[in-house]
């Protein structure tokens, strides 16, 4: 059975790992031939120390991209090998300064025939390959720097869980969800007010009577977010947008940043220019997010809300 081609790109690493144990058993094998007493996993180490004169072992973990204990361990077995010595003429003893001893310093004379040779190989393998595994690694290398597999994957699992999401009206049947999911927020980081209480136990009054709307996140039919555009007698602003709540179980799933779209695409449908809305920047991922939706931050205005202490705007013109 072809492993590979039934699991396909999730068995990425499984392959990497097949790749790198036939090349590492060749390579042992290339040693013997050249008579070089030399093991793979030790080549790194040996090849910085033929750089330079002198290294310690903290220099060396640095320029292999290694854990200091993988490289402590690797110098105990050259040095168990009489490949190099440590401290030979260092003046402070905690530099521990590592070299190769005059069997290494040899060794490195005798393996520059197997350079050119395995050099030369490769060369011959690249051309008859239709794609550059060289340049290909040094290539996904930097990517993978940039921005690792487990970051990509969570950005996707966002993506594919997200499209699972409904944002729908709200009926009378989601009023718990409405007030559950806002009165938990709230009372973890600060105190119900009366504001609060007057739209979450009376939304129907309270929001939607008064021109206002709320949206609920569905995923798998359950609501897991909810957030209100509350209609505002104000010149500027049509609508706040308020008692946004994701449930902490739907996190990673891009509620919020969806709910507050639908928000935004609503209140211009209904003929908004801007919508408002208040905070607290103790609330980090909840600032962050609308950032992200394209708020900006503004001053001046008379909040009824004692946990206010940022308030912001989103220019409808953008959306």
């Amino acid at each position: 059975m072809d492993l590979f081609s039934k699991t396909g790109k999730m068995a990425l690493g499984s392959r990497l790992r097949l790749l790198t144990a036939k090349v590492t058993e060749d390579a042992s094998q290339l040693y013997a031939l050249y008579g070089v007493e030399l093991s793979p996993k030790w080549f790194p180490v040996f090849f910085v120390l033929t750089e330079e004169e002198e290294k310690t072992i903290t220099e060396i973990a640095a320029d292999i991209s290694h854990s200091q204990p993988s490289v402590s361990k690797i110098i105990r077995e050259m040095t168990a090998a009489g490949l190099v010595e440590e401290n030979r003429k260092a003046e402070d003893k905690r530099q521990n300064l590592v070299s190769l001893t005059e069997k290494g310093i040899a060794i490195n004379a005798k393996i520059q025939g197997q350079y050119l040779d395995v050099d030369a190989a490769i060369e011959d393998l690249m051309v008859e390959a239709r794609h550059n595994l060289w340049e290909a690694i040094a290539e996904w290398d930097f990517l993978l720097e940039q921005k690792s597999l487990y970051r990509r994957v969570v950005e996707q699992k966002k993506i594919r869980e997200s499209k699972e999401v409904d944002i729908v009206p709200f009926k009378a049947e989601y009023k718990a969800a409405f007030k559950d999911l806002n009165e938990a927020w709230i009372s973890t980081y600060f105190t119900m007010e009366e504001g609060d209480f007057k739209a979450l136990d009376h939304p129907q009054e309270y929001i939607l009577d008064r021109g206002g709307e709320i949206f609920v996140a569905l995923y798998q039919g359950e609501p897991l977010g909810v957030c209100a555009l509350i209609k505002m007698d104000d010149p500027i602003y049509g609508y706040e947008l308020a008692k946004m709540a994701v449930s902490p179980k739907a996190q990673g799933k891009n509620i919020g940043y969806l709910l507050g779209r639908e928000a935004a695409r609503r209140a211009k449908e209904l003929g908004a220019s801007k919508i408002y809305l208040e905070s607290n920047t103790v609330l980090k991922p909840a600032i962050n997010l609308y950032y992200k939706l394209g708020y900006q931050k503004i001053v001046g205005h008379i909040s009824a809300y004692e946990r206010c202490n940022i308030q912001m705007e989103l220019d409808l013109s953008t959306y």
